[in-house]
């Protein structure tokens, strides 16, 4: 038994001293002595936050009522200010660093523009429940396999997605660093769909299904736009990396489209316009002039009785 103990050990040993040379080596894969660095964990909870802020009553373990929805919401968001200007705080400065290397420990006008960030998210936080509002609406008038709008809420990954993109986008646009793309990286993992915080999409927005869809960074969707499982939104080539970053690559949809299972459109320049309904399986790398309906020439489906195995 210490024969096998002694062994273990020296195993280990050597294991460790392989793996810290290797962080040596590899100083893109690790961050020793970092003193800010962004929090995955805090800020999935700031997303359970929000959805509580956002959806009172739905989310909550204690029960809300109108006589202390004020009192619940006072707390709730005095939590959410403290812990999302932390990790506004630690991604700004973790961000400097990155780009001059040491600079953020030293950022003071940093935590200032955390906390302008903070709050100017906060304020937007109605405006956010507005658009929400709509998407649930939306959601639930297209979907006649749908109960009630609580259902959507309660069990629709669509609605998570967008839930999460929605505020993801709007510190996006705020310019704070790697919390955005946490969230939706989040909303991924736990849903299939994939919506880039930069992406800019409109009111009424409806994902049916939703799994295997992606939505890419500069997509631009208009408003009542209807968007089924296994859709891209996507680049027509990502060669050269990333001399293709702030250049507009993935498509337009106007207003009032529907895009079917598993179509494919591709490319910055292209525009799917207003009123159009885009058939299932499709592959797009042209813009559609409006109101027009695309499918693809069907396929000759054949049906035959299968071959009956000869008596012995």
């Amino acid at each position: 038994m210490e024969q096998a103990k002694c062994k273990r050990d020296s195993f280990l040993t050597g294991l460790v001293d392989e793996l810290v040379e290797s962080y040596q080596k590899e100083k893109s894969m690790q961050h020793l002595d970092a003193i800010f660095l962004p929090s995955r964990v805090k800020t999935i909870e700031i997303i359970e936050m929000l959805r509580r802020l956002l959806f009172p009553g739905f989310f909550d373990e204690q029960r809300v009522t109108s006589e202390n929805v004020r009192f619940h919401v006072g707390d709730l968001l005095s939590a959410l200010h403290d812990k999302l200007y932390d990790q506004c705080r630690q991604a700004m400065r973790y961000s400097l660093n990155v780009r001059e290397d040491g600079l953020g420990d030293e950022c003071d006008k940093c935590d200032r523009i955390a906390l302008d960030a903070t709050e100017n998210f906060l304020q937007q936080l109605p405006e956010i429940r507005k658009l929400l509002a709509d998407d649930v609406l939306a959601t639930f008038e297209g979907d006649p396999a749908s109960a009630s709008m609580d259902e959507n809420i309660f069990c629709y990954p669509g609605i998570d997605a967008i839930f999460i993109y929605r505020v993801a986008h709007v510190l996006q646009e705020l310019d704070v660093p790697l919390l955005p793309r946490i969230m939706t990286e989040y909303a991924h993992n736990e849903t299939g769909i994939d919506i880039h915080p930069g992406a800019k999409i409109g009111r009424r927005f409806c994902v049916d299904h939703g799994t295997g869809i992606v939505i890419g960074e500069t997509c631009i969707i208009g408003n009542n736009v209807k968007i089924y499982q296994g859709v891209t939104l996507g680049a027509l080539s990502t060669k050269g990396g990333q001399d293709w970053k702030g250049m507009q690559r993935h498509p337009k949809i106007e207003d009032n489209v529907t895009i079917y299972g598993g179509a494919i459109i591709l490319g910055g320049a292209t525009t799917i316009g207003e009123n159009s309904t885009i058939g299932g399986a499709v592959f797009i790398t042209q813009s559609i002039p409006a109101n027009s309906t695309v499918s693809m020439d069907n396929l000759d489906l054949k049906i035959k009785p299968k071959r009956q195995k000869k008596a012995k």
